[in-house]
């Protein structure tokens, strides 16, 4: 008998993806994409306590494809760009292109296999087929194996992922006999001439829904003026660098074309108790302690920081939205770098942070997706490369699985996010996972010259801010605990 919690994820991977159009934040990322240094593609990284059994492993990816259609759908663009791309079947859909079986050489260790990630990361997907491809690493120290699954951001966002990741994986290492399974569904025959013709009959009913967006913020602002003016005024803060912060003289050498992958792991109730001891979240905490990392690489390489402009996404995902798909909207602030004590450091994080959330047009680059997204592609490469604001770091946090899963009977240990560089020096992303906090971080290798440097100096950084939750517990009497968390240097190796 399966568990309930296995039964609730099967229920929803049936729903997930079932979309057939992109949104426009999707479809503004797919055209405006330039690989690499705009690439919307990133890695999932899971670790393995050991290595699944390859028939069961493949035969589960054969189930998973099965009961989520969008995972063997390709992108279908209008002939002419007046609505957004659609998701059609891939009548060559072929499972043993996506996924992948590699043997690292010996002796393999983190760093061995992050190398091999950053390969696959800077691999451009196939703009004609699906786009994911899943890899199964076998031959790490200890017996140990991982899976890097490359997606498109098209596909999902941090929360989307996760969604996924609960039906696709088991609560125990015995298998499955009762999973469901679906009929195959009749292929859709979409056309990008039929696209065009749909999109154009839709003009003619009425207004497109995109464009209704934009005028219902127009008709606001023109019925009501003073908030109007204070809509206005926030489009100006929300696209424009964050005040009172300045990039770093490092990043006149970025270019996103050199990705350099590094992880961090902590307690998540280690992360908590040092955001309560400001008052502040774990997501304070956790930006926090990115930004003390930056600060003493800079240090050590004779570079005094302030504040740095920092990117936020920000979930805007509702209750009742269609599972899969991206929800979110970007947030930017001055990251306070050079702030030198932690619990200071968080505390202005957690005011600005709260600020910058109630911005009225937190969401404005999601008004204007409808416009953005039907730009020709190379134009609007081109104004993203230039019109938009670069931040330095860019930090995303998401709730993942709340208690350990397996792969086809193998343990899942860890399972980080490395995310893209989309014009950012840094990125960085938490992931929560039975208890841990699973931080990866990509940074540009053109600005991050020492990356052995950089990592031990964002381990410093996080155990800094950890150290002030265990303070904190301390003085209310409870017992310290010094974790130091690990981080995977290019240079040597790092267990996790």
């Amino acid at each position: 008998m399966a568990d309930q919690t296995n039964e609730e994820g099967w229920r929803a991977l049936a729903e997930w993806g079932t979309e057939q159009r992109m949104n426009d934040l999707e479809a503004l990322m797919w055209r405006g994409e330039r690989h690499p240094e705009f690439s919307s593609a990133g890695v999932v990284l899971e670790l393995m306590a050991s290595v699944p059994d390859w028939d069961r492993f493949r035969s589960a990816h054969v189930w998973g494809t099965s009961m989520v259609r969008r995972l063997r759908q390709r992108v279908v663009e209008p002939a002419l760009p007046l609505g957004p791309p659609a998701w059609a079947d891939d009548p060559e859909f072929d499972l043993d292109y996506h996924l992948r079986r590699v043997r690292l050489p010996e002796p393999a260790g983190m760093r061995e296999l992050l190398h091999l990630a950053e390969v696959i990361a800077e691999t451009p997907l196939d703009r004609t087929r699906p786009l994911w491809t899943g890899t199964l690493v076998e031959n790490l120290e200890g017996g140990r194996s991982a899976y890097l699954l490359q997606a498109h951001h098209c596909l999902m966002d941090g929360a989307a992922a996760i969604q996924l990741f609960a039906g696709m994986h088991s609560s125990r290492a015995e298998p499955s006999p009762d999973k469901p399974t679906v009929e195959p569904a009749e292929p859709e025959h979409v056309t990008p001439l039929g696209l065009t013709t749909a999109d154009l009959a839709a003009e003619v009913r009425g207004v497109p829904a995109g464009a209704q967006r934009i005028l219902g913020v127009v008709g606001g602002a023109l019925s009501h003026p003073r908030r109007s003016v204070r809509y206005i005024d926030s489009v100006r803060r929300v696209l424009s660098p964050p005040a009172g912060a300045a990039p770093s003289p490092l990043q006149r050498r970025q270019t996103g074309r050199t990705w350099r992958f590094g992880i961090l792991d902590c307690g998540l109730d280690e992360l908590k108790a040092a955001g309560r001891a400001v008052d502040g979240t774990v997501n304070d905490a956790y930006l926090a302690a990115l930004l003390g990392g930056i600060r003493r690489y800079h240090e050590a390489v004779g570079i005094e920081l302030g504040d740095i402009p920092t990117a936020m996404p920000v979930s805007i995902r509702k209750p009742d939205d269609p599972l899969g798909g991206n929800r979110f909207a970007g947030a930017m602030f001055a990251g306070p770098a050079g702030i030198r004590d932690p619990a200071e450091r968080i505390a202005v994080v957690r005011d600005r942070v709260r600020r910058v959330r109630e911005e009225p047009a937190l969401d404005v680059l999601g008004a204007l997706s409808p416009v953005l997204s039907r730009i020709p592609s190379r134009l609007l490469g081109q104004i993203s490369g230039s019109a938009m604001p670069h931040p330095f770091l860019s930090g995303s946090n998401f709730p993942g699985l709340t208690s350990t899963v397996y792969a086809a009977g193998a343990r899942v240990d860890g399972m980080y996010v490395l995310a893209p560089l989309p014009a950012v020096a840094m990125m960085a992303a938490m992931c929560s996972y039975a208890g841990s906090c699973c931080i990866g971080i990509d940074c540009d290798g053109a600005v991050f010259e020492n990356t052995d440097l950089l990592w031990k100096c964002m381990a410093d950084g996080l155990d800094e801010v950890l150290e002030l939750g265990r303070a904190h517990a301390g003085a209310r009497g409870r017992p310290r605990k010094r974790s130091r968390p690990s981080v995977a240097p290019r240079g040597e190796h790092a267990d996790t």
